[in-house]
């Protein structure tokens, strides 16, 4: 049996290292680690409250991320917070884990006073399931566009 958790940077800041390398081989390189690290350092305990960084755990093992961030490199930066980061070892998608993560960081987003959370994804299909509605495209500043999605958060 397995016993998943997520749990965020904050609760846990002696896995900031494992957090970290976990975020950037799912989404980065070795050219993006000083990004990663820098803005995971400094979100540990974050006066605003944000960023916040989680980690879906199999046990000991990470498994999965996400992250709630203030913009995700998007021209829509009149909305905050962003689910960013999301990212499911393959082995362990279809089991709903992207749930898991996704339902804490909408915790969070409330605890913290936001209306909305917003995404920006290719996908199509995917996040309308979980209660995204689409409200239209943004831009990357490496030129390309991204669908933007936001959900209410009651």
């Amino acid at each position: 049996i397995h016993i998943m958790k997520v749990v965020s940077l904050n609760e846990v800041p002696k896995k900031l290292e494992a957090i970290l390398r976990y975020i950037s081989d799912a989404w980065g390189n070795e050219n993006t680690l000083p990004m990663y690290r820098d803005c995971l350092i400094h979100s540990v305990n974050s006066p605003t409250g944000l960023p916040q960084w989680y980690a879906l755990i199999d046990d000991e093992r990470i498994v999965g991320c996400a992250g709630l961030i203030t913009n995700d490199f998007i021209s829509r930066m009149d909305l905050f917070p962003w689910l960013s980061s999301l990212f499911i070892d393959e082995e362990y998608r279809g089991r709903g884990y992207s749930r898991m993560l996704i339902k804490r960081v909408m915790q969070d987003t409330k605890k913290l006073g936001y209306p909305t959370l917003q995404l920006c994804t290719d996908l199509e299909g995917y996040y309308e399931n979980m209660g995204f509605t689409y409200i239209g495209q943004g831009f990357h500043p490496w030129g390309e566009e991204s669908r933007i999605y936001q959900m209410k958060i009651k």
